[in-house]
C-alpha cells in the first residue's frame, strides 16, 4: 500500500487541467463593473457572453467557456476580497434569503478572505447541497417531482423559465456536467485534494447565487408565486445508529496520529482528515461528515483499485466513463463480470460483509440515514446535525485506519480505547437491510399480539351464548391444523422450545421468534429475487400488525359500549362473535410470523439451491399475502366480518398446510 504515499493526485490528466489550469490560461484583467452594477445587481447578460457553444449543435462549449469565464472568476474573488464583511452583509445578505440558509453564505465570504484550501474545498461542498435545495424548491413553483441528480435539475425546463436558459447553462459551466469544471461530484467523491480547487471557482458560485437571488425576486413578483420550503430530513430513532461507543478526547488523539501513519489515507488527502477530527472537536458535527464521507470512499477506492489492478481507476473518469463509486467497490463483481477482489484483501472472513453492511446501512439502504445522499443534496440541516451520527461515522473511519496499517502498529490497535471500536465492528451486522427491517417488524408484531390477552373482555359464560361457539368442529378443525403444521416445522426450530403435550403455547411464543431473530444471515449479495420475497414478507408482517391494531381497537371500544349499554342486539351478537373468533385468530397470526421468520432464516439457501422453485414458492407467499389483505378489511370497524374471518382462516390453513409440506422438502435440499 505504499501507493497511498506515491499518488499526487486523483484528478485525471485531462480533469485536471480543466480544474487547475485552463480557468487561469487567459491573463486579462476584469473590471467587475461589467458585471456588476452601481447598485449591486448581477450584470447577468454581462455574465452570459462568456459561455461559449458549438457551432454544430449549439450546445456549450464546456473549454471555450471555461477558459473565457476564468478572468470573470478572479475579478469577483477580490472584489470579495476588498470588501469588508460589513459592506458584503449589506450589499448580498439579502439576496442569499432564498436559500433559506443565509448564514453559509457568510461563512463561505469568511473562508474566502483567509484562502485556507481545506476550508474552501469545505465551503464549496456546503454551498453546492444547499444551492442544490435551494434550486429544487424552485423548480416546484413549477414542477411536481424535484430531479435527484443535480444535472437533470440544471438541464430542467422547469429552471429555464424561472432564471432563463442562458444563466442555467452559466451554472452547468461550474457544477452538474462531467463535461464542465463539475466541482461538486469531483469534491463530494473524493477526487480533488484541498490544494486542487481554485478559491476564485468558489467566489464565483458564491457571486451567481446571489444573482439567482435578485432574478428569483423579479419572477416572484411578475408572477405573484410565494417560495415554499421543503423541510429538512430529521433523523429518527439515532438509538437504531448506535454502534460505536462515544468517543473522547483521547480516542481523536490516537486518530490524528493513525490518520499519519496509515496506508488507508492519501497523502494529498492527509488534510481533509485533520480538518475532519477537528471539526468532530469542535462541535461541527455536519462539516466533519462532510469532510470525511468522501475520503471514505478514495480510500476504499485506493483498496479497490489495487486489488483489482485497475490503477486507473483510481483517478476521475471521463465524461463518456463511470466514476468508480461506493456501490461498484463493494458490488460482487466488476463491470466486465469477473470477481471483485477486494473483498479478499480484507482478509478476515467477515470483513467484507461488516464493511458493506455498515457502510450500505448508513449511507445507501432506503430505511436508513442515507447520510451522503442527503448532506450533498441539501436535504439536511446542518446546523442541526447530531452528534450520535458523527460518532457513528469517525469511529468507522477509526476502524478502517487501523485495519489498514502496518504490523509494527499493532500498539494503536491493542490501545485502550482503540480496541472497543475494533471489537464493534467485528460485531456489526446490518440494521437497515430489508432482512433486518423484517426482523424488526416481526417482534414488534408478536408484542402487538401477546397485548391481547390484556384486553378487557365479557365473562366467558356471554360468549358462549353464541350458537356453536363452543367446542365446534371449524374451531377444532384450526386447532388441529395448526398443530400439525408446527409439528412439520419444529425441525428447523431451535431446540427445546417444542412440547408435544402443548405444540401452539410452547412454539408460537415470542421468545421463539427472538431466538430466531437473533440467527444470523448474510445480507451480503442477496439476489433480486431474494429482496422480491423479502419485500412480500415484510408486507405480509405489516397486514399482520395492522390486524393486530385493529382486533385491540375493537375490542376495546366494544367492550365499553358493552359496559355501557349501547349495543344493539346485533351488535352485542356480532362483539360476542368477535371475541370467540380472536381466541383462534391469535395462534393463526402467531404461526404465520413464526413461517415468515423461518423462511427469512432459510430463504437465501432455498433460492440457491432451487432457483427453480421460486416462481412457485413466491405466487405460494403472494397468497398468503392476499389472506392477511383480507383479513385488515374483515377485521376493520367498518367491516366486522367474523363469521367470514373464520372461513377465510380455515382455507388459508388449508393452503399453507399442503405448501408447507413441499417446503419442507425444499429446506431439507438446502440444509
Amino acid at each position: 500500500m505504499a501507493l497511498s504515499d506515491s499518488v499526487t493526485t486523483c484528478l485525471s490528466p485531462p480533469v485536471h487541467y480543466v480544474i487547475c489550469k485552463l480557468g487561469f490560461e487567459k491573463k486579462d484583467t476584469y473590471d467587475i463593473n461589467i458585471i456588476l452594477s452601481e447598485n449591486g445587481e448581477v450584470c447577468w447578460q454581462a455574465v452570459t457572453e462568456h459561455v461559449c457553444y458549438l457551432e454544430s449543435d449549439q450546445s456549450v462549449d464546456y473549454i471555450k467557456s471555461i477558459r473565457s469565464l476564468g478572468p470573470v472568476c478572479e475579478s469577483v474573488n477580490l472584489h470579495f476580497k476588498s470588501l469588508t464583511k460589513e459592506q458584503f452583509v449589506i450589499q448580498y445578505a439579502l439576496w442569499f434569503r432564498w436559500t433559506n440558509y443565509t448564514e453559509l453564505f457568510l461563512e463561505v465570504f469568511d473562508v474566502l478572505q483567509h484562502t485556507q484550501t481545506t476550508e474552501v474545498a469545505l465551503g464549496l461542498m456546503k454551498l453546492t447541497s444547499c444551492l442544490e435545495r435551494a434550486l429544487g424548491d424552485v423548480y416546484l413553483l413549477i414542477g411536481k417531482d424535484c430531479p435527484f441528480l443535480l444535472r437533470d435539475l440544471l438541464a430542467s425546463e422547469q429552471l429555464a423559465v424561472v432564471f432563463g436558459q442562458a444563466v442555467m447553462n452559466v451554472l452547468r459551466v461550474f457544477i452538474g456536467s462531467p463535461y464542465g469544471l463539475n466541482l461538486r461530484n469531483v469534491l463530494w467523491h473524493g477526487f480533488a485534494s484541498p490544494q486542487e480547487i481554485p478559491a476564485k471557482y468558489c467566489a464565483m458560485l458564491l457571486f451567481l447565487t446571489a444573482g439567482l437571488g435578485q432574478l428569483l425576486q423579479t419572477y416572484l413578483l411578475q408572477t405573484k408565486c410565494i417560495l415554499v420550503h421543503r423541510p429538512y430530513v430529521i433523523f429518527v430513532s439515532l438509538e437504531e445508529l448506535d454502534v460505536f461507543p462515544d468517543l473522547n478526547h483521547e480516542t481523536l488523539s490516537i486518530a490524528e496520529e493513525l490518520v499519519k501513519l496509515s496506508s488507508f489515507v492519501l497523502k494529498t488527502m492527509l488534510p481533509f482528515w485533520m480538518a475532519a477530527l477537528t471539526a468532530f472537536k469542535q462541535s461541527r458535527y455536519a462539516d466533519c461528515v462532510i469532510l470525511l464521507l468522501p475520503q471514505l470512499e478514495v480510500g476504499l477506492r485506493l483498496l479497490f483499485t489495487t486489488t483489482n489492478k485497475c490503477p486507473n481507476r483510481l483517478l476521475t473518469a471521463e465524461p463518456s466513463a463511470l466514476y468508480t463509486t461506493f456501490d461498484e467497490m463493494l458490488a460482487k463483481h466488476l463491470d466486465n463480470e469477473e470477481v471483485n477482489q477486494l473483498p479478499a484483501v480484507l482478509q478476515e472472513p467477515t470483513m467484507a460483509s461488516i464493511l458493506k453492511e455498515f457502510l450500505w446501512d448508513f449511507l445507501n439502504h432506503q430505511e436508513g440515514p442515507r447520510i451522503r445522499d442527503r448532506l450533498s443534496h441539501g436535504e439536511i440541516n446542518l446546523k442541526a446535525f447530531p452528534r450520535e451520527v458523527a460518532n457513528q461515522i469517525v469511529a468507522f473511519a477509526i476502524t478502517l485506519l487501523c485495519r489498514f496499517s502496518d504490523e509494527d502498529m499493532c500498539a494503536f490497535k491493542e490501545h485502550m480505547v482503540i480496541k472497543p471500536l475494533m471489537n464493534c465492528a467485528s460485531c456489526y451486522h446490518s440494521r437497515f437491510h430489508p432482512t433486518s427491517r423484517l426482523k424488526k417488524q416481526v417482534l414488534e408484531c408478536m408484542k402487538s399480539i401477546h397485548l391481547w390477552p390484556e384486553l378487557p373482555t365479557v365473562p366467558e359464560e356471554h360468549v358462549r351464548t353464541i350458537k356453536g361457539s363452543e367446542g365446534n368442529a371449524e374451531a377444532s378443525t384450526l386447532i388441529l391444523m395448526i398443530s400439525e403444521i408446527i409439528s412439520q416445522l419444529q425441525q428447523y426450530m431451535p431446540q427445546n422450545c417444542y412440547s408435544s403435550d402443548d405444540p401452539i403455547g410452547s412454539v408460537l411464543t415470542e421468545r421463539l421468534l427472538v431466538e430466531l431473530c437473533d440467527m444470523h444471515i448474510c445480507t451480503l449479495y442477496s439476489p433480486r429475487p431474494v429482496l422480491e420475497i423479502l419485500s412480500v414478507l415484510r408486507k405480509i408482517s405489516t397486514q399482520c400488525h395492522q390486524v393486530s391494531e385493529q382486533v385491540m381497537a375493537s375490542t376495546e371500544l366494544r367492550y365499553k359500549q358493552w359496559m355501557n349499554k349501547t349495543l344493539r342486539s346485533r351488535q352485542r351478537h356480532n362483539y360476542l362473535r368477535m371475541l370467540n373468533s380472536i381466541k383462534f385468530l391469535s395462534p393463526v397470526l402467531r404461526l404465520i410470523l413464526v413461517l415468515i421468520t423461518l423462511e427469512l432464516v432459510n430463504v437465501h439457501l432455498v433460492y440457491k439451491k432451487n432457483p427453480l422453485d421460486y416462481q412457485q414458492y413466491i405466487k405460494f407467499l403472494k397468497s398468503v399475502l392476499q389472506y392477511t389483505e383480507n383479513l385488515v378489511t374483515y377485521t376493520s370497524p367498518e367491516k366486522n366480518k367474523w363469521d367470514e374471518t373464520m372461513e377465510l382462516t380455515n382455507k388459508a390453513l388449508i393452503k399453507i398446510r399442503k405448501i408447507s409440506d413441499r417446503k419442507l422438502m425444499l429446506m431439507q435440499l438446502a440444509t
